[in-house]
């Protein structure tokens, strides 16, 4: 095998299909033969994507260090997200007067002290690609740089199959917006509490670029994601992001994202 790059695997379920397992060979077969792209960059990983739904419910992943965001189905579980919904405190979104990317630290800061995976010498864009990721690629020389993966993508239920040349089809989504988070009692929140809370594994999630862009810094009343089976996986995120930074939500986002676990 050649060795240009190094190759990490992320242990999922086999489907037990046939065409899984072509699927897995190929990319193996491809990580045998592939000769590195220019600047280090690995194969692309065009054609290796891995369908089907994968992830973990946020009723099960309550610090977000567990790959994806699962559908909740049952009547019990969607009980039991509606009743976490419900919980959550309102008031009115406030103005964004003051708002800037870098009152929540620098982008993707690794020192953001209190938090999963902070200090671990990889940037926290890099270690959500290696954590939600499949078929996961790095630098030669580097296990943090990610330069190629396939991606399940809740929001719009797609597979991705992404490479670092062509960055922006990924980008990670906090799932509670920034600016949305300043509005809303972030303001007050000395420097070190908004660090933790940009870069907390709990409030991001990779997704599709075009996705995250649409979504801006919309609450759930006016933004949820495109794939409906995700939307009260969803809202439960949000809320439990909310919850653990005492933010309120204002009350049609709540109404919104009970309504999304209601059925």
């Amino acid at each position: 095998m050649k060795g240009t790059e190094v190759t990490g695997h992320k242990g999922r379920a086999a489907r037990g299909r046939a065409v899984g397992a072509v699927l897995t060979l190929g990319v193996a077969l491809a990580g045998c033969t592939g000769s590195g792209l220019p600047d280090g960059d690995g194969p692309s990983g065009e054609g290796t994507s891995i369908s089907g739904e994968q992830g973990t419910s946020p009723l099960a992943n309550l610090d977000g260090t567990k790959p994806g965001l699962a559908a909740i189905s049952s009547d019990e579980d969607k009980a039991a997200a509606y009743e976490l919904i419900s919980k959550v405190s309102t008031k009115g979104r406030g103005p964004k007067t003051g708002y800037a990317r870098d009152e929540f630290g620098y982008a993707w800061m690794d020192t953001a002290d209190g938090v999963p995976l902070a200090r671990n010498g990889c940037d926290t864009r890099n270690d959500l690609l290696k954590l939600n990721g499949q078929e996961v690629r790095f630098r030669t020389g580097s296990d943090c740089v990610v330069v190629s993966m396939n991606l399940y993508d809740p929001y719009t239920g797609k597979d991705i199959a992404w490479k670092k040349s062509k960055a922006t089809e990924v980008q990670i989504d906090h799932v509670v917006p920034l600016s949305y988070a300043w509005q809303m009692g972030a303001a007050r929140w000395d420097k070190a509490k908004r660090q933790r809370f940009a870069n907390d594994v709990l409030n991001l999630l990779p997704v599709s670029g075009s996705t995250n862009s649409a979504k801006r810094d919309s609450g759930p009343a006016s933004w949820l994601p495109p794939n409906k089976t995700i939307r009260c996986s969803y809202s439960v995120r949000f809320a439990q992001v909310a919850e653990k930074y005492e933010l309120s939500v204002t009350s049609a986002d709540r109404r919104a994202m009970m309504d999304q676990c209601s059925g």
